[in-house]
């Protein structure tokens, strides 16, 4: 198959062997590619380093062959966002994400769209921890593991009042009591999924439950191992900021 002027979004890029690339990418109209991009040391090949940069946006032209594509060429469609601290953090997260729950080679236009919306979040400095918190629950709905955040896996309204652990397999179930403290922790406020429903951002301490909840459902579908951003953010304390 050949990918001819396909828009994409770079998610990763590492060394292979000496002069090569290994990319990964987010197309439009065939989802997620795995490329080599061969030959992309030296001066003469400074653009097409710089067009396989995270988060930039390109246009490729590659044939695919077996599991990866070899790429023939690829030009900037635009300048990718200049993210510093926090927010280069989060462009990390975003597109580990994708990378980790996208299956290669499977048409996804809409989450092409999604990624596009929260590269532009990032871009523009919306509020962080809440632009990472609809980016979740919209990649979850997308990938097909979503469910309503306004009523509970019973099919019984939230309750602003109560809190609530968000189970895979049920949805929303209300923590009933006090439980340990562990299972507290990964609870969120009835408050918080009612905004999250209506797409209305929590308060703050509401963001941080939510972060938290969210956070339990994504590592189920991760197959219970975290994301490097994860670790990275508990590193450098940055918890706070979203991550």
């Amino acid at each position: 198959m050949r990918y001819t002027q396909e828009p994409a979004f770079v998610l990763h890029a590492r060394r292979w062997r000496e002069t090569s690339l290994l990319v990964e990418v987010l197309s439009q109209g065939h989802g997620r590619l795995g490329l080599v991009a061969r030959g992309v040391q030296g001066p003469k090949r400074q653009a097409l380093r710089a067009a396989l940069q995270p988060l930039q946006h390109i246009r490729i032209e590659a044939t695919q062959r077996g599991e990866l594509a070899w790429l023939n060429s690829a030009e900037a469609i635009d300048h990718a966002p200049r993210l510093a601290g926090a927010a280069g953090l989060a462009g990390f997260y975003v597109s580990e994400l994708v990378l980790r729950l996208a299956p290669r080679q499977d048409p996804h236009p809409a989450l092409y769209a999604l990624f596009a919306q929260v590269r532009e979040r990032l871009r523009v400095g919306e509020p962080l921890a809440w632009s990472l918190r609809r980016f979740e629950r919209d990649l979850l709905e997308t990938l097909g593991f979503g469910f309503a955040f306004d009523v509970d896996g019973d099919g019984m309204p939230i309750d602003p009042a109560a809190r609530y652990l968000l189970d895979p397999e049920h949805g929303p179930r209300r923590q009933l009591g006090v439980r340990d403290g562990g299972e507290r922790g990964r609870a969120a406020t009835g408050r918080a999924l009612l905004a999250l429903a209506a797409d209305q951002m929590p308060v703050a301490d509401d963001l941080a439950g939510l972060r938290r909840g969210l956070r339990g459902l994504l590592l189920h579908y991760l197959g219970g191992r975290g994301l490097k951003s994860w670790e990275l953010a508990e590193g450098l304390g940055r918890i706070g900021d979203g991550h």
